[in-house]
């Protein structure tokens, strides 16, 4: 399986702040050097966000591999606007993404044809990218480290660029190193232990 060509972005915009956010949370985030090229107002609003924009990062990627570069918190205030994410006006606790929501909005912003899909199995992924380029796929962050069983699946979302009958490539806006960022392949087995089942099937 080659590379993908597809570029990698993170979810934070310096890729190794992976480990200090599983150490701190998002406080670690407010010493991100380079917070301002994420669209943020301020880093307090760039450490609220990052921690929930794992989809954006997707959609930044497919995006991105079209030849446009939109940064992560643009698009996720626009897709909030379709109600992709849903903001608590108590805690500002922020909720998404909601796929039903993101779909139309990726429509009606950027032509981008995508379908929520559930009940997916691993198997069946090679003839999903047969008809649309890209899966997005909710799987457990644990994915970075693949040796380690996972407590519970879903919750993250990978961005799925190849699969076999054998083998898938994603990237992962949380990967801690380079290994676990960009073209990431495992075993379907290995995949299937942290994925939901459930995803976006996107067409660039």
């Amino acid at each position: 399986m080659q590379q993908s060509g597809v570029p990698y972005f993170s979810q934070w915009e310096t890729p190794g702040m992976t480990l200090p956010v599983l150490a701190e949370g998002s406080q670690a985030l407010l010493s991100d050097p380079l917070w301002r090229y994420s669209g943020a107002g301020t880093i307090e609003e760039y450490a609220r966000w990052a921690v929930n924009v794992c989809g954006m990062a997707c959609l930044k990627m497919i995006l991105a591999a079209r030849g446009e570069i939109h940064p992560t918190l643009d698009l996720a205030r626009a897709c909030t606007a379709y109600g992709g994410y849903v903001i608590n006006e108590v805690d500002a606790s922020i909720k998404g993404l909601i796929y039903a929501p993101f779909v139309r909005f990726v429509a009606e912003r950027f032509g981008l044809g995508a379908e929520t899909m559930t009940g997916v199995e691993t198997a069946a992924i090679s003839d999903l990218l047969s008809k649309r380029r890209f899966f997005i796929a909710s799987v457990h962050s644990g994915i970075r480290w693949p040796e380690r069983a996972p407590p519970s699946k879903g919750g993250h979302l990978v961005l799925v660029t190849a699969a076999s009958n054998e083998t898938i490539r994603f990237h992962n806006p949380s990967g801690h190193h380079e290994a676990s960022q960009a073209d990431v392949r495992l075993p379907l087995a290995v995949f299937d232990r942290f994925f939901a089942n459930r995803g976006i099937s996107v067409e660039a």
